[in-house]
Order: C-alpha cells, then sequence, then structure tokens
C-alpha cells in the first residue's frame, strides 16, 4: 500500500516534468523477472520503480540502511541490502526468494553510478541469479538522470526497456564462471543497445 501510495504520487510528478517511458510493455504481466538497468544517478532506482505497474525489489548497498530513518523508507519501498565487495550470502538468498515467489527484481549491474558514456562492465551476480532462478531479464537504460532538475523538452529524461532476455540456451548447463562472464556481457550489451538508440 505504501509502496503504491509513493510509486502513483513520484510518477505523477515525474510524467508532468516530461518524463518518457518506453517499451514498458516489454515486462512480463506476472512470473519471476530482473530489472537490469544502468546506473549514472541516484535518480535511477526512482526512476525504474515508477516505470512499472509491478512492485520491483531493488538490492541497495548495506551503507543506505545505517541510518535508521532512510532505512526504513527504504525497506517500505522493497528494497535490501547487500555488503558489497563480498559474497553477500544473506542478499543471494533473499534475491533468490523474491524471484521463487514470482517477484520483480531490480539490479544494476554495473554495482555503483558510472559517468554517462563511460564504458562499463557488468559483475557477475546478476548472471548467477538469473542463471539460478532461470528468470528473464529485463534490460532497461535510464537516459537523461544525471542531469540536473528541472527536466524537459531540452532536457529530456527517458526510460527505456528492451526485450527480455531468456538465457534458454544456457537451461541445463552448468553455472560456472565462464557462462556468467557471457551472461553479465550479454545484459550489459543489451543496455548499451538501448543507450544508444
Amino acid at each position: 500500500m505504501f509502496y503504491r501510495f509513493v510509486r502513483d504520487l513520484v510518477r505523477f510528478l515525474f510524467y508532468f516534468l516530461g518524463l518518457k517511458i518506453e517499451g514498458v510493455r516489454n515486462l512480463p504481466a506476472q512470473g519471476p523477472v530482473i530489472i537490469a538497468a544502468n546506473h549514472v544517478s541516484n535518480w535511477d532506482p526512482v526512476l525504474v520503480g515508477i516505470s512499472f505497474k509491478r512492485p520491483v525489489h531493488f538490492i541497495a548497498k548495506a551503507e543506505l540502511f545505517t541510518n535508521p530513518v532512510l532505512g526504513k523508507l527504504l525497506t517500505g519501498l522493497n528494497a535490501f541490502p547487500v555488503k558489497r565487495g563480498t559474497p553477500d550470502r544473506r542478499a543471494i538468498r533473499q534475491a533468490l526468494d523474491i524471484l521463487d515467489m514470482g517477484e520483480v527484481l531490480g539490479i544494476f549491474p554495473e554495482g555503483e553510478r558510472k559517468r554517462e558514456g563511460q564504458e562499463t562492465t557488468a559483475h557477475t551476480g546478476i548472471a548467477m541469479l538469473a542463471l539460478k532462478s532461470g528468470a528473464p531479464v529485463l534490460p532497461v537504460a535510464c537516459i537523461g538522470s544525471r542531469r540536473n532538475l528541472p527536466i524537459g523538452w531540452l532536457n529530456p529524461l527517458v526510460v527505456r526497456v528492451g526485450e527480455p532476455l531468456l538465457l534458454s540456451e544456457y537451461r541445463g548447463q552448468k553455472i560456472n564462471s565462464e557462462n556468467m562472464e557471457k551472461v553479465s556481457k550479454q545484459i550489459m550489451c543489451e543496455i548499451n543497445s538501448l543507450l544508444s538508440k
């Protein structure tokens, strides 16, 4: 209820400012999905969250949860912490549980904010989650979020959603570093393709 209220309110504000969302129908109506988006600004989780009718559960850096007020707000908005720089088994289990329940998981595969136009690579964690869960990966490009508000026609803000990556060619194969590397590269390639359209 709280998530929906905040999402609808913020979506209205951004639509008023000229936000354009392209390809939103590419999100499957049901079943587990991993949304993979580029990350250039603190606005990106907000933009991804308001773009879809289905609630998105975001993995966020654990440091954000140390502030009790912000931590409570993030938890209310379906975010959960991950300790960066080390395999966080608890966060991995929570992410897989979310996907097992047929929910939507939101991840920024680069692991941290990058400059617009900067060549980036994806961490293999997203590939591991996709291969273990069998969930399709939905590539998303946030364009223009690095710029200062207000936005508008001269400074467009776009969320561009690609086609789901089913990764069916990896079903039945071992989840090893080689396959995770391939999947990670494929995901970032799709995101970069959306950014350059």
